[in-house]
């Protein structure tokens, strides 16, 4: 975890990232850094003796980099998390045209590729988008939509999803925070035609314990009260949390609700969501799962790997290294903790 770093490392990220792990550690879950420098889109720096040259990557956590490292005649490319099938997938094709040369070693992630799987492509988020919009349409009542509040690709999809079924996308003050921490004018936020604000009691809690007030002045024009979700239950899509489960009971607006998750969806299969599906199931709220991989799926792998043309290949971030082998040229893994020449 970066917070465990010591200060004596120097940290660089992109900017808008960095605004976002602060907003999110205000919420308690984020980090506040103090950033070295920051990275920006093909734009080479120099640290020591290492050459880097970050490139924007299509991710479903904003602002993330590829990284090219070169020293002592070697290039190192990590390609870390990507996908190449979100809203930013133009930058996997603009890499895929023109990648780095000469690059001796492609550190590689391999998320989707399984041991016990046929690997396989799997929805775009334009897909999502599509089933999202008929699922807001056909919603007899509120819909309670649980994605990730810094899955900024998915708070694009469900505010266009929104738009498109006519119906209001109701941020909670941390998606909000997330969103304007973005700083681009083009992410759905407070302000927007059809975004409210709902401020649950935890965090409203949180600004009160902070006296951080100016975080609910910000939005009040925009801001949507427990008292009014039942008589416009209809025209909702609410973003929710399981911690939200009493106070959304009590406001009496789950009269033909359903309910929408949008992340992984074995997620739902971990200990600790017992309380939220029998909740759900109490109250007779069918659950949908809407979700795309925030991870490249392996055609899309073997086309980067194809246009890098390494010496050696590395997988990273897989439940199955060994596997590589199968779908690419000049594997290489290593363990762990061990230490290899590039």
């Amino acid at each position: 975890m970066v917070g465990q770093v010591t200060n004596s490392v120097p940290i660089f990220v992109g900017e808008a990232a960095h605004r976002i792990l602060k907003e999110a550690a205000f919420f308690g879950s984020g980090v506040v850094l103090n950033p070295s420098g920051f990275l920006r889109h093909r734009q080479p720096f120099v640290l020591g003796p290492f050459t880097i040259t970050p490139f924007l990557n299509d991710h479903s956590a904003f602002d993330t980099y590829a990284l090219l490292i070169e020293a002592g005649g070697r290039r190192l490319l990590y390609s870390a998390d990507l996908q190449a099938h979100g809203r930013k997938a133009g930058l996997f094709e603009e890499f895929i045209r023109n990648p780095p040369a000469g690059v001796d070693v492609l550190l590689i992630e391999g998320t989707n590729l399984r041991a016990e799987d046929t690997p396989k492509s799997g929805l775009t988020e334009q897909q999502v988008e599509r089933d999202l919009i008929h699922t807001f349409r056909t919603a007899p009542g509120i819909v309670l939509a649980m994605y990730s509040g810094q899955n900024i690709d998915r708070l694009v999809t469900m505010f266009r999803a929104c738009l498109r079924a006519e119906r209001y996308f109701v941020l909670d003050l941390y998606a909000a925070s997330v969103a304007g921490a973005t700083e681009n004018p083009n992410i759905p936020k407070a302000g927007f035609n059809k975004v409210l604000v709902y401020v649950p009691l935890w965090q409203r809690v949180r600004v009160k314990e902070s006296g951080e007030f100016g975080r609910a002045s910000a939005i009040r024009p925009v801001r949507i009260y427990s008292e009014e979700l039942a008589g416009r239950a209809k025209e909702l899509v609410l973003t929710f949390r399981a911690s939200m489960i009493r106070e959304i009971e009590n406001a009496g607006c789950l009269a033909g609700a359903v309910a929408v998750w949008s992340m992984w969806p074995g997620y739902l299969e971990q200990p600790g969501q017992e309380r939220l599906l029998e909740f759900f199931r109490r109250k007779g709220i069918p659950l949908e799962t809407h979700h795309a991989s925030g991870h490249a799926h392996l055609p899309d792998l073997q086309r980067l790997a194809k246009a890098v043309a390494p010496e050696r290949l590395v997988p990273i971030h897989s439940f199955a290294p060994r596997r590589f082998a199968e779908f690419f040229e000049n594997v290489e893994t290593h363990r762990d903790g061990e230490w290899w020449a590039v």
